[in-house]
């Protein structure tokens, strides 16, 4: 078995035929870890045929746990890991096949993709966005999820190269979705706000000054000057801005969090 395709799920029945459509024809397995969908990801998914294995989960916060028991079941001698709302570009599905049908490459055992994120009308090509590099395709065994951030990638074991073509993720096509996914990942991140602010010995009131004016402002001038992010117009103005507000709700849930 040359390929496995992992997914972890959850209610993604508008988005799981992205991966289907873009990959099943050249794996040889397709192992879903659903978080307990109540729609019909898994009906749908389960239409394409005999290589989809489901294995039912429970949903975490940190959603990263499901990708590492997605990865740990596949048999296959390569592993490709996407999420429910990405694809691969035709011309990254032809180099993978070409990679994994080739002679072996020295001493890779995995490999950074770059990826295009669709932000309301386009996908975003400035303020940072890409190439956002993610370790997507690596041999079955060299790796593992830390499952302390909720942007981590995985740790891998062994020498990294990169691919050229990109991942398209269908991530926030409407703006209802961005800010369901806003609120999930603000929440995530109120822990990693907590640790940062124990091992520097900052207070909240520390805090208040970094989230509430360092942070949004240079977050803010990073992405739409720095990084040309005005380039992408309008949807590029509104990610650039709702990235910067995301510390004042960050701020906020990690207060209220100390009222409790």
């Amino acid at each position: 078995m040359k390929l496995s395709l992992c997914i972890a799920a959850f209610n993604e029945e508008k988005n799981i035929h992205y991966p289907m459509d873009s990959v099943y024809d050249i794996v040889d397995e397709v192992i879903i870890v659903d978080g307990g969908s109540e729609d019909k990801t898994i009906e749908i998914a389960k239409t394409y045929g005999e290589k989809v294995r489901i294995i039912q989960s429970d949903n975490p916060a940190m959603f990263h746990k499901n990708k590492e028991k997605a990865i740990m079941a596949a048999e296959g001698e390569w592993i490709l890991q996407l999420d429910a709302d990405e694809a691969l570009s035709p011309e990254l599905k032809k180099e993978i096949v070409t990679l994994i049908s080739g002679p072996k490459k020295d001493t890779l055992v995995a490999y950074w993709l770059p990826r295009k994120n669709l932000f309301l009308t386009r996908f975003l090509e400035k303020g940072g966005q890409y190439p956002d590099y993610t370790v997507r395709l690596y041999k079955n065994g060299v790796a593992t999820f830390p499952c302390k951030d909720v942007h981590e990638n995985v740790e891998i074991n062994g020498e990294v190269g990169y691919l050229k073509n990109p991942i398209l993720h269908y991530a926030d096509p409407d703006f209802s979705r961005y800010l369901m996914r806003w609120d999930r990942y603000t929440t995530l991140e109120v822990q990693n706000a907590k640790f940062r602010a124990q091992n520097r010995g900052k207070n909240l009131a520390l805090m208040f000054v970094e989230y509430f004016f360092w942070k949004p402002l240079t977050t803010f001038f990073s992405m739409y000057f720095r990084h040309k992010g005005f380039v992408d117009g309008f949807p590029g103005f509104v990610f650039s801005l709702f990235s910067s507000l995301r510390f004042y709700v960050i701020y906020v849930k990690w207060w209220k969090s100390t009222k409790e």
